[in-house]
């Protein structure tokens, strides 16, 4: 992706409704943000304050009802549905709480999963995975299931499922949330590891003040607005 005015994600007056029967639920009202190329940000804010939904408008798994969602000079928001999926797959990698793994798949197969769906050959996947589970620290739990490994190894696969395409976009909600201190704290070391090392920009969602901290910046949302002040 290439950078668009040194930003690689504006987000312009967007709103995000929500219908439940006849009644309308707004989320996001009007809501700007720009994250530069590069910045580890972290958001936060109480439950249904839609930072989850914001994260889900960044990463193409959802669309605005209104505004404009631009990542890397691409307008994503006005992509068709196949475009859209075509643009995740390759630029996008999402780091989930509960790490959503395939019970049937070793730590290998789980990771090559995104691959899948590209154009590489066998031998150039396997060269793929197995550069991300190096990077997170597992190539001796590759032939593991996810049974028997423990939670932080878990969100580690994810991570590397994650990278393995190689995106310049990192999304993670909550991913610390499911984990001891411990263990959240190794996942957030390699989170840091990715940001400065590899260059990944990543947008965290939490509620822990601790994993916030190890973020670049952090913005606060709440009622459908960001501030740089958590909201009393």
């Amino acid at each position: 992706m290439s950078e668009t005015n040194g930003s690689l994600v504006d987000v312009r007056g967007v709103d995000k409704v929500f219908r439940r029967g006849s009644e309308k639920i707004h989320v996001l009202g009007g809501l700007d943000v720009t994250i530069p190329q590069g910045e580890f940000l972290a958001l936060m804010g109480p439950s249904g304050s839609g930072k989850s939904t914001l994260l889900n408008l960044i990463g193409g798994l959802d669309r605005p009802t209104a505004g404009e969602v631009e990542v890397g000079g691409k307008r994503i928001d006005k992509l068709s549905d196949r475009k859209l999926a075509g643009w995740r797959a390759r630029h996008v990698g999402f780091v989930f709480q509960f790490y959503n793994l395939m019970p049937v798949l070793n730590a290998k197969r789980n990771v090559e999963l995104p691959l899948l769906l590209t154009n590489l050959g066998k031998s150039r996947r396997k060269k793929h995975v197995e550069t991300a589970l190096g990077i997170v620290g597992l190539s001796h739990r590759m032939k593991h299931y996810p049974r028997q490994l423990s939670g932080g190894e878990q969100q580690r696969v994810g991570i590397a499922r994650a990278i393995v395409t190689d995106p310049t976009l990192l999304l993670c909600d909550e991913p610390t949330g499911d984990l001891d201190r411990k263990s959240g704290d190794e996942v957030l070391e390699l989170l840091q590891l990715l940001n400065r090392d590899q260059g990944k920009t990543i947008v965290m969602v939490t509620h822990d003040p601790h994993a916030a901290a190890r973020a670049s910046r952090i913005l606060y949302l709440d009622k459908g607005q960001l501030s740089e002040e958590p909201v009393e």
